[in-house]
């Protein structure tokens, strides 16, 4: 018998909230767009504007190109910054290679960027908890010369070196998960009790999906968590789901799913990461509905009214109508 033919007869499907695009990355995506109407194609996009693959496969289609490097767009182009944040060398290095540039880092990361560099400028040895090379971290770490470190885990924790131990000061990843940094930060203040920090960077859409996912996963028998593979926060989700003892399957739309993970199962979670559009969470449900009567509960949580203005655009080209 396949999987199929043994799934339940109904599913009840629940839905959480918030989920999918945050403030941060709304706004990178409307920069994007925005510059494309007012410059024409094409803008150039170093990295991943958010890290979702339809999100960049839209973009590319309405004439957004993306690069790994500033030496591959031609000089005098328009260099867009993703929401992860570049570090101050690239910066600089887009200037002397005659680009005209748009930051489109999210506010949110902008303000650990400030952070970095006052706890510099005050002597401190800077920690940043974080995943390495990822473009976030890469991007914070550059903001500064030097004394900066990146922790991953609490065994680099435990070994971290550093000349100056008595001035130390640590900032954290926006798209983390909430317990695994505790514990990581908790090393570092037994080893450092003069360890000074926020209480937390984690932004509040990272903390609130997360939130939702606990509340969702004493719901479910299993959860459906939708993002790109190289998305931190969506990955995060996964990961919490799993820490609440419910299996949870990062997607990156329907054509993922196998019907296998369905196998007797009748009460299903779908989330979805902050670069995640709502149309894929649509197109989850949809795949359900082709294969059994679905129930569909949205669950409460935060309504988040948090809204950015997209990044200023440059005031003297001219408009393309």
């Amino acid at each position: 018998m396949s999987a199929l033919a043994a799934l339940a007869g109904s599913f009840e499907v629940f839905l959480a909230s918030p989920r999918g695009f945050c403030a941060g990355v709304e706004r990178a995506i409307e920069t994007v767009n925005l510059s494309l109407a007012r410059f024409g194609s094409p803008v150039y996009v170093l990295h991943e504007i958010v890290h979702n693959r339809h999100v960049i496969q839209e973009l590319a289609q309405a004439g957004a190109v993306f690069v790994e490097h500033l030496a591959d767009i031609p000089p005098g182009g328009l260099c867009i910054f993703s929401a992860h944040g570049v570090s101050k060398r690239v910066q600089e290095k887009a200037t002397l290679l005659g680009l005209r540039t748009i930051d489109a880092t999210c506010p949110l990361v902008g303000s650990v960027h400030r952070m970095v560099e006052k706890f510099h400028a005050g002597g401190y040895e800077v920690v940043i908890v974080g995943h390495h090379k990822h473009p976030e971290v890469e991007g914070t770490a550059g903001r500064v010369p030097g004394r900066v470190h990146v922790v991953a885990s609490e065994e680099e924790a435990r070994v971290l070196f550093l000349a100056n131990p008595e001035r130390v000061a640590y900032v954290t990843q926006t798209t983390l998960n909430l317990e695994e940094v505790a514990g990581i930060i908790a090393i570092l203040k037994e080893r450092f009790p003069t360890l000074q920090g926020p209480k937390s960077n984690i932004c509040f859409a990272t903390q609130n999906r997360q939130d939702a996912v606990r509340r969702l996963a004493e719901k479910c028998e299993v959860v459906f968590v939708v993002g790109s593979k190289n998305s931190s926060n969506s990955n995060r989700l996964r990961e919490v789901a799993g820490q609440c003892g419910v299996v949870a399957h990062l997607i990156d739309d329907s054509r993922d799913i196998d019907p296998d993970w369905l196998a007797g199962k009748t009460r299903i979670g779908i989330t979805a990461g902050a670069s995640a559009p709502e149309r894929l969470v649509l197109g989850v449900i949809a795949w359900l509905e082709q294969r059994a009567p679905v129930k569909i509960t949205e669950c409460t949580g935060i309504v988040e009214k948090t809204h950015f203005k997209p990044a200023p655009l440059l005031a003297s080209s001219p408009r393309h109508d």
